[in-house]
Order: C-alpha cells, then sequence, then structure tokens
C-alpha cells in the first residue's frame, strides 16, 4: 500500500483542468467551488463528471436532478480559481466582487474559456469524494487558452512545435 505522500506527490504531477462548478440555492444564493477533477465521460449521452469532497459546502445544493453550471477557468483567470477554492464565509459570499451573471438559471463567471449546464445525474462514491455524472444540456466553447494546475501551480497549456 502506498503512502498519502506519495500518492498526492504522484497526482500533483497530472495537469488538470480549472473550473469554477456553480449552482443556486433553493433561496437564491449562488454556490460555487473550484474543481480540477472536471472530465468528459460520455458522448452519446453527452456526460460529464467532477468530483467533490464529502465535507464541500457545494455538495448539498447538487443533488440528482439538481442544476449545475461548470465555467472551464481561462489562462488569466488564477485569482478566481483562487477565490473559489477558499472556504465558504456564508451563502453566496464567493461571488462578492466577481463579476457574474445568471445563465440557464446557475451561475455563470463571462470570461471563462468555456461553460456548460446540465442536470447532476448520479452521485457515484469516490472514497472521501463523491462523483458526480452530468448530463449536459448546454455547452459554450471559446478559443481563450485554459487555465490548468500541475505541480501545485496554475499555468497552461500551449501546443508542441513540431519539427519539419
Amino acid at each position: 500500500m502506498i503512502d498519502r505522500e506519495t500518492f498526492v506527490e504522484l497526482m500533483s504531477g497530472v495537469c488538470a483542468p480549472v473550473t469554477v462548478v456553480t449552482a443556486m440555492s433553493a433561496d437564491g444564493h449562488p454556490q460555487g467551488s473550484t474543481v480540477s477533477s472536471f472530465a468528459s465521460l460520455s458522448l452519446d449521452p453527452p456526460l460529464v463528471s467532477f468530483a467533490l469532497d464529502r465535507a464541500s459546502a457545494l455538495l448539498p445544493h447538487l443533488q440528482p436532478g439538481d442544476g449545475v453550471g461548470v465555467n472551464i477557468l481561462g489562462a488569466g483567470q488564477h485569482e478566481l480559481a483562487s477565490t473559489f477554492a477558499r472556504p465558504s464565509r456564508g451563502p453566496g459570499l464567493k461571488f462578492d466582487g466577481v463579476d457574474w451573471t445568471v445563465r440557464s438559471g446557475l451561475p455563470h463567471l463571462p470570461e471563462s474559456a468555456g461553460w456548460t449546464a446540465g442536470r447532476v445525474e448520479r452521485h457515484v462514491d469516490g472514497g472521501d469524494h463523491v462523483l458526480l455524472v452530468v448530463r449536459v444540456e448546454e455547452a459554450e466553447p471559446t478559443p481563450t487558452a485554459p487555465l490548468t494546475y500541475a505541480r501545485r501551480a496554475f499555468g497552461t497549456h500551449a501546443p508542441l512545435a513540431v519539427a519539419g
């Protein structure tokens, strides 16, 4: 069995997309959290997935059937990633001072590199996390370079120059 530190170090070398997953609480407050486990799951039907810590303040707002937005952050949005990674200080407070709109009934960060919205289909047990499977109902890609996270630092993707 490997130890926790070895596993954390191994996984820090995996380049991950940086997203802010959003929901609207029943009382109309925006909710959001930085998530780096966002992935495509299926083309037919269109499904994506991401994982949330079981203690996440966002998880109670994302039960099966609930709407969810995923803002795929752009290379210049590392401050937003840090803002939404902090623990919640109260309902909607992470959105204080942040430029956001409502799109498809969900909090949307308009300068993001991409946007998708859908409904939570199911939760899957994942140890200390819960994997959420989401059916995509709306998607908007942009040509903006994505924000990524690897080796405990933000960066972006750049194509390799191919010698020819």
